[in-house]
């Protein structure tokens, strides 16, 4: 037996070897971008349930050899290639491959609103329905992104998934990236959650800048009580309207309503308690890992992603704007009734958009508590970004 021989050729197949290969710089640089995005969510705690999760993924499918994701696969099937169907992956794919079928299909996204329909209380929304202004302002980011992003280059769809990230809803952002421009989920997803995830240090100096100390002083009277029946019927209502008006938005509408509806109806507090822990675990698991696996070497290290970066950040950064200069005019108009910093919270980085309008106000009047002011924009917002995501699908889907 030529045992030499033998460990030669186990050497020459082995990933080690592919470093050395033409091109195989990539795959160590993908690798190293893994391990940064895994300092962040471990060390730095930046979205720690999805960048972790996202990351691993990105590991797995830049070890050459692994054959956990076949871009390929997913080209073929994206171009319409009548023999590449959901079976033809799952029997010639790998893991990722076949965790990845959830997201390509809507499925994890629709699940993931689900869960945040079931965990969030709309009473403050309901209690103060000027508050949907803010949130509806608070869009204004991502259709400024998406015409910045037509001027770059990017065509309709892409420059419509760019925008998206301004709503700051990853699961909106994955959901819109999936259907109208797959190749750029890698880096839109990792935009997404980054700028969810860095709000505390995005927002505050544009609140100051926006507002003055007069207006970040202003305590808000307590908002009236919300009755069991109105909780009950917001659910029914906007899943409702807001279908009949885009029926676009219905994947992420419908189970975001669903959620709540089991939350609030007082006779599914099993499935409530399910969608919310259980579930939403699980589902987190399949679509970050399935996620970090579109970030191939060939589509990540390119111009676009850093453009791609840049263009989230203004998106967020604008639509701050826009919550906040809704509640400045608002302050005005109600002769200083309302805190301006509350349309900070517009954006649906729920609930962290509103503790910071809360540690912001807290700054300049250490007896103000805005937090559930600020909750009302926050909710109005994760409706708003569906929405905005309905209506840039029906026009590019």
């Amino acid at each position: 037996m030529d045992i030499l021989g033998t460990l030669g050729k186990l050497a020459l197949e082995s990933g080690f070897a592919q470093f050395f290969e033409p091109g195989g710089w990539k795959y160590f640089v993908m690798i190293l971008i893994a391990c940064v995005l895994l300092y962040l969510g471990i060390v730095k705690k930046f979205e720690p349930l999805l960048m972790v999760g996202i990351a691993f993924g990105c590991l797995l499918a830049n070890l050459p050899g692994s054959e956990m994701f076949h871009q390929e696969l997913w080209d073929a099937y994206i171009a319409g290639d009548a023999g590449m169907t959901f079976t033809t992956i799952i029997h010639e794919g790998g893991l990722l491959d076949i965790f990845y079928i959830g997201v390509k299909a809507g499925i994890y996204p629709s699940l993931i609103f689900m869960g945040v329909g079931a965990m969030t209380d709309f009473g403050p929304m309901i209690a103060n329905p000027k508050s949907m202004l803010m949130g509806a302002a608070a869009q204004l980011g991502v259709f400024v992104a998406f015409f910045g992003a037509v001027i770059l280059g990017f065509t309709g769809p892409q420059a419509a998934s760019i925008g998206i990230i301004g709503g700051a809803d990853g699961p909106t952002a994955i959901f819109l990236t999936t259907m109208l421009a797959p190749e750029l989920l890698g880096p839109i997803a990792i935009a997404a959650y980054s700028y969810m995830a860095l709000i505390p240090l995005i927002q505050p100096p544009i609140m100051k800048a926006l507002t003055t100390e007069k207006m970040r002083q202003v305590k808000m009277e307590q908002s009236r009580p919300v009755s069991k029946t109105e909780k009950i019927l917001f659910p029914i209502i906007v899943a409702g309207v807001v279908i009949l008006l885009l029926p676009s938005t219905a994947p992420l509408i419908g189970c975001l309503m669903f959620g709540n509806l089991l939350r609030e109806c007082g006779v599914t507090d099993r499935l409530s308690d399910t969608v919310q822990n259980a579930m939403m675990n699980i589902v987190t698991i399949f679509l970050a890992t399935s996620v970090g696996a579109t970030m191939g070497a060939e589509r990540f290290l390119t111009l676009q992603t850093i453009k791609i970066i840049i263009l989230g950040l203004i998106a967020f950064a604008i639509s701050t704007v826009g919550g906040l200069l809704m509640g400045d005019l608002m302050y005005f108009l109600t002769k200083g009734k309302i805190n301006p910093l509350i349309g900070s919270a517009g954006v649906s980085a729920v609930p962290m958009a509103a503790r910071v309008s809360q540690d912001v106000g807290r700054k300049s009047n250490s007896n103000n508590y805005l937090l559930m002011h600020a909750m009302g924009p926050n909710v109005a917002g994760v409706i708003g970004s569906a929405i905005a995501a309905g209506f840039l699908l029906s026009i590019f889907g």
